[in-house]
């Protein structure tokens, strides 16, 4: 594909904005985003944002919450992978003061600041297994408890919540509770990665010259035909948030008003392509004990002990057994198997 040198324009770069949002394109998956934003922002309905890293959920969410009824509140976000899993439950419920070691003064949490509100759970894929059940009863019940606290009290909060990982595989594998993802699937709406809306990039790059050449004191004036056939040929595996990040060091290095060169990750791309295509992610040993776990327990119809037991054909005690079903939190729920046939097929 070929492109004209970009005259950069304030008219280019704010097309099909939401308003306050850095929200930009033309293809037809972004409008399709678009639509249904403005189907769903309007409501109280909670909604499930899904999609690759860098990919705007949180624009999206913003967008979502400027567009309701509440947009006039605040915005509370939370992300649950930036916090220790003992300290995410405080973030999210508050504590009083003297409730913990190093609780030395009340704290009020997310919830509470985000009451009449909308509050943004950033990865939520990431928040440990026994807080999942504590945030299943507030959405369900309207209602919270402080760490520390005997009395409830009432919120009225919506939920936005988004994460990159695939929920119904982390059901699957007993890593999320089934219970809270229905009851986060509600209007799931899933984001394009950049390499599959190509043709917003000259728009999306147009518009990061414009902020950044501000923010870093330079003057950019057009980008040129061969930058721009360059960042399309990309593949983007950090998707919008690797090209502003793109554009920014490239501005720095550009040696005129002309962007006439991007500094890509190349290196970085051809290791995700080549991990992608074989399709491997990287484990821990005790991830992969676990899910092997969860499919023998599953493969033995739930039984633990016994000649046809887990136990058995794992070579261990069922004692043995018992204390790492423990220690990986897996409970029968997560190894129940309805269909008694869901298994026929394992040795083919």
């Amino acid at each position: 594909m070929r492109f004209q040198e970009e005259q950069l324009t304030h008219k280019e770069g704010n097309e099909n904005r939401l308003p306050a949002q850095e929200i930009i394109g033309q293809s037809p998956e972004l409008k399709e985003i678009l639509r249904l934003i403005s189907i769903v922002a309007p409501s109280d309905s909670t909604v499930l944002l899904l999609g690759e890293t860098g990919t705007g959920k949180e624009l999206v969410a913003r967008a979502i919450h400027e567009g309701s009824s509440r947009g006039k509140k605040t915005m509370i976000q939370l992300n649950c992978a930036a916090l220790p899993a003992n300290l995410v439950e405080s973030e999210l419920f508050g504590h009083e003061r003297g409730s913990f070691t190093g609780a030395m003064e009340r704290r009020i949490g997310k919830f509470e600041l985000a009451h009449q509100g909308t509050l943004f759970l950033d990865e939520i894929g990431e928040m440990p297994l026994e807080l999942q059940v504590k945030l299943l009863r507030a959405l369900q019940e309207k209602e919270i408890e402080r760490i520390g606290s005997r009395t409830t009290m009432k919120v009225n909060v919506r939920i936005v919540a988004a994460t990159n990982r695939d929920l119904e595989k982390e059901v699957e594998e007993g890593r999320f509770r089934a219970d809270l993802f229905y009851r986060l699937n509600i209007f799931p709406i899933r984001l394009p990665a950049l390499r599959d809306r190509r043709e917003d990039i000259p728009l999306l790059a147009n518009f990061f010259v414009q902020k950044l050449s501000k923010k870093i004191g330079r003057n950019i004036s057009a980008i040129s035909d061969s930058a721009l056939e360059e960042m399309f040929n990309y593949d983007w595996p950090g998707n919008i948030r690797e090209l502003e990040h793109v554009i920014e060091r490239s501005i720095l290095l550009a040696e005129d008003d002309v962007l006439r060169q991007v500094y890509l990750c190349t290196r970085r791309q051809s290791s995700v392509k080549r991990i992608s295509d074989n399709d491997f992610q990287p484990k821990t040993i005790e991830e992969n004990e676990r899910e092997h776990i969860l499919r023998i327990l599953k493969y033995c119809k739930g039984k633990v002990a016994g000649f046809d037991g887990a136990a058995k054909v794992l070579g261990v005690p069922p004692s043995t057994l018992n204390s790492k079903l423990k220690r990986f939190g897996i409970r029968k729920i997560h190894y129940e198997i309805k269909d008694p046939n869901v298994f026929d097929n394992t040795n083919s």
